[in-house]
């Protein structure tokens, strides 16, 4: 009698790359935990849709893409000849799977809100753990490549670097998105070109253009899409809502979700989360879903202030922004706030949550972070800062900071 076929190898039909296989029992699985179906309800890009309506896409669709870099990495280094045994091969495929799963409400933008002090990147390590526990130490090859303590180092960053299967689906992913065509990179070739030099992840020479390309899209789609001014924009207002809800929270709880409830009345004691179950349980029921329901329940809020700032993203009636070399003088953003306590006789603390300064600041290439290796034939390894002979990459690996002021419309001068 033939065995009895497993229901568990599915694929996904995914729009950037095509057929996307579940490979076995354990990803299947995982997949299905709620902990992993919650990111279906978290988009990758926050407010980003605000400015591009196709960036829609979610945290889930991009785990699921990183996850089939991976694969398709080990794929062609087993072909190069380099040791991966079929469970590191499971364990490396997995902990990109799972890199995102602590991600909160719109991904970046309300990481130090909702939890402050505590990383997305702490909060997966958390889940991973008690997964690995629900699944009897199944993940544990899996959690010792994602905190870089397995002895193959280049598999934690196939996972975390500078040029690891998260950014390259992220790029491919939220190009394909927003229609922003200059972030698309070649994914195949760069994967073609990985090899292994004393445990480090390398390129080959004759790659050296993917990574440059890579490099370029990079920094092009922060300027153009993560940090284009609209959705800094957006994003500092969303912050603010939640704020000044945590500020008056007695008065805003009715009408939300009992998890939303929960961190809006709990403002701090986030330093063990390891031990707090029911902290690190309610939020792995927060999503998109509990903070835009509270912003629409608030349109309405008797609080001016709550209710203005939430129909500036419920309704897109988003603040002027402008965009600045230098930081704004103190005596600038002294009369706009004067002018927004006048119009809607707010006290000066108060007008601070409509009148919102501050900077960002993006590497291209991080200096001191784990550099992106070249190989020449001749066995010689340059960082490719040093190897690229058409870009200056030392002028990409410097910080691009920009300061920026964001103010209601009305106060706007031109």
């Amino acid at each position: 009698m033939p065995p009895e076929r497993s229901n568990k190898k599915k694929i996904f039909n995914d729009p950037v790359y095509g057929f996307i296989s579940i490979p076995d029992a354990l990803h299947f699985d995982l997949v299905e935990h709620p902990y992993f179906q919650r990111l279906r309800r978290i988009k990758q890009l926050g407010l980003t849709h605000l400015v591009y309506p196709g960036a829609l896409h979610t945290r889930f669709h991009h785990s699921l893409g990183a996850m089939h870099l991976m694969q398709q990495a080990i794929y062609i280094l087993r072909n190069k000849g380099y040791g991966i045994s079929k469970d590191e091969a499971r364990a490396a495929s997995l902990a990109i799977l799972l890199h995102d799963i602590g991600h909160g409400p719109y991904s970046h933008t309300l990481e130090q809100t909702i939890i402050q002090g505590v990383s997305h990147e702490s909060i997966s390590q958390l889940l991973m753990q008690q997964l690995n526990i629900e699944y009897q130490g199944a993940l544990d090859e899996t959690l010792a490549i994602f905190d870089n303590t397995h002895p193959k180092k280049f598999l934690n960053k196939l996972v975390s670097s500078q040029l690891d299967m998260d950014r390259m689906d992220y790029l491919k992913r939220d190009s394909f998105y927003t229609g922003v065509t200059e972030g698309n990179i070649n994914a195949d070739r760069l994967l073609a070109m990985l090899e292994i030099v004393d445990n480090e992840l390398c390129i080959e020479a004759k790659g050296i253009y993917s990574v440059e390309k890579f490099l370029v899209a990079r920094r092009l789609m922060y300027w153009q899409v993560y940090l284009h001014k609209t959705v800094l924009s957006a994003e500092n207002v969303l912050m603010k809502v939640l704020l000044r809800a945590r500020e008056i929270a007695p008065e805003v709880i009715q009408k939300v979700t009992d998890p939303l409830a929960y961190f809006l009345l709990k403002k701090e004691g986030f330093d063990d989360l390891h031990n707090d179950k029911q902290t690190l349980s309610l939020y792995c029921q927060l999503d998109d879903f509990d903070v835009f329901t509270a912003l629409k329940t608030w349109c309405s809020h008797p609080d001016p202030i709550l209710s203005y700032l939430s129909n500036a993203i419920v309704n897109r009636q988003l603040f002027k922004v402008e965009l600045s070399n230098n930081a704004f003088s103190e005596e600038r953003i002294a009369a706009l706030k004067h002018q927004v306590s006048r119009h809607f006789k707010f006290s000066v603390s108060e007008s601070e949550y409509l009148l919102i300064s501050g900077k960002t600041s993006n590497h291209a290439y991080h200096p001191q972070q784990a550099s992106i290796n070249i190989i020449y034939k001749d066995g010689s390894i340059k960082d490719i800062s040093e190897a690229s002979d058409q870009l200056n990459i030392s002028v990409l690996s410097h910080p691009v900071t920009k300061y920026f002021l964001c103010y209601p419309k009305i106060f706007a001068t031109e």
